[in-house]
């Protein structure tokens, strides 16, 4: 019997991953919203792992996934994470599994990490064809008034935040793209257009 001629359309294109960072306080979450339910793309939400207990309202699976100590050091010590880190002062460890990265890619989804500039070094080592896009504040004084603007953080959190956020601002130009959030809209406008032309 003759074997079926091979038809490389019915292969799944395998999807991307798309890493974006930006300073606490500039609006990643609000922007990454917008982007999921506004841009045409085969784009997914990595979730990531964590030790912290579960907050009123959040979901597992959906939120975060939540383990327990020992099972994120079992993952830890089977290196299924692409990246980690202990939040210190809080003693509560983060990280993106492995799995569900690799299994999004198979079906030929966009797979989107919102993570630190860290944990962006961690992953490109695995994946170093991954769109990397820093959301930008415009300056660091500009983010300075936006957290003052929400009025929920102490002066030592504050300065705290604000020195870790010029460490990472000072990292923006190792990403391919850098986006300034001026309004929501524009900016998850401006992140679908780039990742459409990626993929174009």
């Amino acid at each position: 019997m003759d074997t079926p001629p091979h038809n490389p359309s019915s292969q799944t294109k395998p999807g991307r991953v798309v890493i974006v960072s930006g300073p606490s306080g500039v609006g990643k979450t609000t922007v990454l919203k917008k982007l999921f339910a506004e841009c045409d793309m085969p784009l997914v939400e990595s979730i990531s792992a964590t030790t912290r207990p579960k907050r009123p309202g959040e979901v597992d699976g959906v939120s975060y996934r939540y383990l327990t100590d020992e099972e994120f050091q079992k993952h830890l010590a089977n290196d299924n994470f692409l990246e980690s880190c202990e939040v210190f002062g809080r003693g509560y460890w983060y990280g993106t599994l492995r799995g569900p990265v690799t299994t999004s890619l198979l079906e030929g989804k966009w797979i989107l990490l919102e993570i630190d500039v860290e944990g962006a070094a961690k992953v490109l080592k695995h994946y170093p064809d991954a769109v990397t896009i820093f959301i930008h504040p415009g300056s660091l004084e500009e983010l300075e008034r936006r957290l003052r603007g929400r009025d929920t953080e102490t002066e030592e959190s504050l300065i705290r935040r604000l020195e870790v956020a010029k460490r990472e601002l000072d990292a923006a130009d190792t990403y391919r793209q850098i986006v300034t959030n001026v309004s929501v809209e524009q900016t998850a406008s401006d992140i679908c257009r780039l990742l459409q032309a990626e993929k174009n």
